[in-house]
């Protein structure tokens, strides 16, 4: 929470630095941006040398004096992007107001102790409303899957156990069927339902190797219905992915996941390379979104399998 309150107010006060550069820079320099910017401080310039020249670097394609000013607001640009994901309204004047009246050391209109009690409140009503989004997410994500899965069951060549795991079979194998203690080598793409791929070691050109039983139920169960050489594509529910919690950005709460599997090896001495990375529910869950290059992104890919 109070790194949290911390970031906040840093990423305030840096809104503040980048709308205080533009729009206390002279007016000469914002005439390319804008005729509002400019008749704060130029109204009385008429054709004045500085206006001219302001005209000029506009009609060059450079809307900015110097590098400073670009600087200055390529920062609001970004801050303001940030501050655009916030799930509450802000009043952008009032918020311009805040950052000028503190940087030009003007009288504020809150105390440091109202100052902390607002923005503590702002706090708990971010949060109140990230949870909101995040339950509204939840419920739509279940039922897009619930729905998913009910017209998919009845599609040519899919099967449904009793857990609720869906397959299909795209190529039988002809080698072992591995057990909950053995390892195994894949290769696999991830989708969710609308078609986005969220992982792939097809895309890294590296298979990955992992235990049976160190990923999640629909991955782990799957498994143990295919042979060494198969390749099946699975459609797990969200009780047998990640449930609730989700998994890193792409994967939503209750996201139904599809995967697309091969069953390269089969490993029976269960010490697969990607054991370290690949073990527990809470190393499936925060790798789940950084898998990235090499060992260790087959190892953190298995987080995304589970």
């Amino acid at each position: 929470m109070k790194r949290f309150i911390a970031l906040l107010a840093c990423i305030l006060a840096l809104t503040a630095c980048g709308n205080q550069s533009d729009s206390d820079q002279s007016g000469s320099e914002q005439a390319g941006g804008g005729d509002s910017s400019a008749s704060t401080d130029t109204s009385t310039n008429g054709d004045g040398g500085d206006s001219g020249a302001e005209d000029d670097a506009a009609q060059s394609g450079d809307a900015f004096a110097n590098d400073d000013e670009k600087r200055s607001y390529a920062l609001g640009m970004d801050i303001g992007n940030s501050l655009q994901e916030l799930p509450v309204e802000l009043n952008v004047d009032m918020l311009a107001q805040g950052v000028r009246d503190t940087i030009e050391g003007n009288d504020t209109r809150l105390s440091q102790e109202e100052l902390d009690s607002v923005m503590q409140g702002f706090v708990k009503d971010m949060e109140a409303a990230q949870q909101d989004q995040a339950q509204e997410q939840a419920r739509s994500n279940q039922d897009k899957g619930e729905q998913f899965l009910a017209e998919n069951k009845d599609k040519e060549g899919v099967e449904t156990t009793d857990s609720g795991l869906q397959y299909k079979v795209l190529e039988e194998g002809d080698g072992p069927t591995p057990s909950k203690s053995d390892s195994v080598t894949v290769h696999y793409t991830g989708e969710l339902i609308d078609g986005t791929v969220f992982d792939s070691s097809r895309e890294r050109g590296e298979p990955v190797t992992f235990p049976v039983d160190a990923v999640i139920p629909g991955w782990t169960e799957a498994l143990q219905l295919m042979k060494e050489g198969a390749k099946y594509e699975l459609y797990i529910p969200a009780d047998l992915a990640y449930g609730e919690r989700g998994a890193g950005a792409q994967i939503g709460p209750n996201e139904t996941l599809i995967f697309d599997v091969e069953l390269i090896e089969v490993d029976d001495g269960g010490s697969g390379e990607g054991s370290d990375g690949a073990g527990g529910d809470g190393g499936d869950e925060e790798s789940a979104a950084d898998a990235s290059g090499g060992d260790s992104a087959g190892e953190d890919s298995n987080a995304d399998e589970g």
